[in-house]
């Protein structure tokens, strides 16, 4: 395997530099599995992530203004692609895949059209990452199943109230209801991340990672895994006799030792 500025070459697929922790999937379903350090069983979620094909670099320096990658994920036939995005494919040197999605970067060095992200280039066991995608869609939902209402009381000739809102607007001083009042409306059906998840499993052969929790979204439903936006990247293991870590695991100095008495 050779390397050029940080890119990785390996049986004919140019990967993405090892700094880009991005990477796009499809949500298979949840399953238990054991912890290698827990020693239990946990809840995981299979993500099929990958690979990814680099479709287009956008750089501050350039056009754009602004530093981001499209991503490439899944199969789709050509006849079905517009010409315009299917010249970007053959203009990468890409198969047409079934979803294209553009993620912002602080820097795009070492980025080009072409590459490869696979999911074991740039997650491990023990990473936290970060999931996003579409949540589950519930239709027009009312106000006790969208906003967890108590609902009113059934009895004392309440007839036909128990699910109903309440009250909407206010006195006669104001006469309107007020922005953001929590009502009936459509459910579910946006954007959700779900944090701080761990990589409890890396299958380099099927492209599956396990993330310890649930993942928003139907199965089958798009997602993206990248590296978790809270301080904490990986797993801290517990420290040695004698070892003194900080909150981030950093090993920091020695433990200091008891004098032994004489």
């Amino acid at each position: 395997m050779a390397e050029t500025d940080g890119t990785a070459q390996q049986d004919g697929v140019k990967k993405a530099p090892a700094g880009f922790r991005d990477i796009l999937g499809e949500k298979i379903g949840m399953t238990q599995i054991y912890h290698p350090k827990r020693k239990n069983l946990c809840d995981v979620t299979m993500v099929k992530a990958g690979p990814c094909a680099v479709l287009r670099v956008k750089t501050a320096e350039g056009r754009d203004g602004y530093n981001a990658v499209q991503l490439a994920y899944g199969a789709r036939k050509e006849k079905n692609l517009p010409k315009s995005l299917l010249g970007q494919f053959k203009k990468a040197g890409a198969a047409p895949a079934r979803y294209v999605r553009e993620i912002r970067v602080k820097d795009a060095k070492g980025l080009e059209a072409g590459q490869t992200v696979l999911v074991n280039e740039i997650f491990k066991i023990g990473d936290y990452v970060d999931v996003h995608g579409v949540s589950k869609g519930h239709g027009f939902a009312g106000v006790m199943k969208r906003h967890n209402f108590r609902g009113l009381p059934a009895s004392h000739g309440a007839s036909d109230k128990q699910r109903s809102p309440g009250s909407l607007a206010a006195r006669r001083s104001l006469g309107r209801v007020l922005p953001g009042q929590r009502m009936a409306g459509h459910m579910g059906h946006e954007g959700a991340t779900s944090q701080h998840l761990e990589v409890i499993k890396v299958e380099p052969e099927q492209n599956l990672i396990y993330v310890m929790g649930s993942v928003p979204g139907a199965r089958g439903s798009l997602v993206s895994v990248s590296e978790t936006a809270k301080g904490r990247k990986f797993r801290a293991e517990p420290a040695k006799a004698g070892v003194k870590k900080d909150k981030m695991g950093n090993i920091i100095g020695k433990a200091p030792t008891k004098a032994k008495k004489a």
